[in-house]
């Protein structure tokens, strides 16, 4: 049986090589089958396409999109839970508005405009995330499953046709017994009506399709909607707070002078040593007596390229560096506009530049 099977593999083989180099014409299908071919071909590159340009529109880091990638099963997607998810760049910025609008001291207009941006913003990331699982559930998932069902169920009775039909016309063209070329046909017959039947079905049904894409129109202006609501309202707060700031009565600020301070005359420089010879404050040494001597220089240290964390980062993925809020990072190298190298605790990885603010910046290499 096994040598069988192989010497069938090799008639096709050469059939198929026959057919290519040796200008031998296979059996014709018809026009129609060859269309549903190609429109089968096309919806394979469109699934495939359109599951990654949608993955690109929800998350457009490309490292982020690496970390779905990394999760197994689409449907597990839809119900991770937010705080294992990339976070949103509405909700970064937030967070850095809230942080430095509260150190600012909420008692100032500024402050208070940085802390009701950050509030919207926050809710706008919580809208961002309802419409990611939203798209992953009712149109990802479908077209996962389309991908990994009905489309490969048809493109396996595709293959399972050309093969047939490279059998059958190998043993018509070797002149085999007539038994064996009718059992090639029954065959071949079988193969081109499950494979007409699965296209026909996969092309012939438009419903569902469409019905997904509804549903990835209507989830993307009910999030457009509400983010214009909250920038609307948003918008309101914020000209109140700059009518606020202009009609708000100048104050008249005096600097204060030492007299204000109440400095004690011990504290006031009195005396400079030149040459070990005093001279007393308020007259110059002569420009032909001996020069001050200046202390020696401290030689200046030069800090090495570092960023102070902002919140913990534990890492998900290998190469990833964790450290703790407040940790301070040597930075080795900027990867690309979101991500850094850097080491910590004798420990090296990439991090995202989100979480940390740069102490001393990487030199300009430009």
């Amino acid at each position: 049986m096994a040598f069988a099977g192989l010497k069938k593999k090799i008639n096709k083989a050469n059939q198929y090589v026959t057919e290519k180099m040796g200008g031998a014409e296979g059996t014709k299908l018809d026009m129609d089958f060859m269309e549903m071919e190609r429109k089968t071909d096309v919806t394979v590159e469109l699934v495939e396409e359109l599951q990654l340009r949608t993955k690109e529109f929800l998350q457009p880091n490309p490292t982020a999109r690496a970390k779905m990638a990394a999760v197994k099963g689409i449907s597990k997607l839809s119900g991770q839970a937010k705080s294992n998810t990339y976070p949103q760049p509405e909700g970064i910025l937030a967070d850095c508005m809230l942080t430095y609008g509260k150190k600012l001291g909420e008692d100032g207009i500024f402050a208070c405009a940085l802390v009701e941006f950050g509030e919207s913003l926050k809710q706008m990331a919580d809208v961002k995330y309802s419409l990611d699982d939203n798209i992953k559930q009712n149109f990802l998932e479908p077209l996962h499953h389309l991908q990994t069902k009905d489309l490969k169920e048809v493109m396996y009775h595709r293959k399972k046709l050309q093969g047939r039909r490279l059998d059958f016309d190998c043993k018509r063209r070797q002149k085999a017994k007539d038994d064996e070329i009718r059992g090639a046909e029954e065959k071949f017959e079988e193969s081109l009506q499950a494979a007409q039947m699965g296209m026909f079905n996969l092309l012939d049904n438009d419903t569902e399709p469409v019905s997904q894409l509804v549903v990835f129109c209507e989830a993307l202006y009910d999030y457009h909607s509400q983010c214009a609501d909250m920038l609307k309202l948003l918008q309101e707060t914020l000209q109140q707070k700059r009518e606020e700031a202009e009609n708000r009565p100048k104050i008249e600020f005096i600097p204060k002078s030492l007299n204000d301070l109440n400095l004690d005359d011990h504290d006031k420089p009195m005396h400079l040593e030149v040459e070990g010879e005093p001279w007393e404050g308020g007259r110059q040494p002569s420009p032909l007596s001996s020069p001050v001597k200046s202390p020696a220089r401290t030689p200046t240290i030069q800090k090495p390229p570092s960023c102070q964390a902002l919140y913990d980062f534990e890492p998900e993925n290998p190469g990833e560096l964790g450290f703790k809020e407040n940790d301070i990072i040597t930075l080795l190298q900027r990867v690309d506009e979101n991500w850094y190298e850097g080491t910590v605790n004798g420990r090296t990885g990439y991090f995202p530049q989100s979480y940390v603010q740069i102490v001393v910046p990487l030199p300009n290499t430009n």
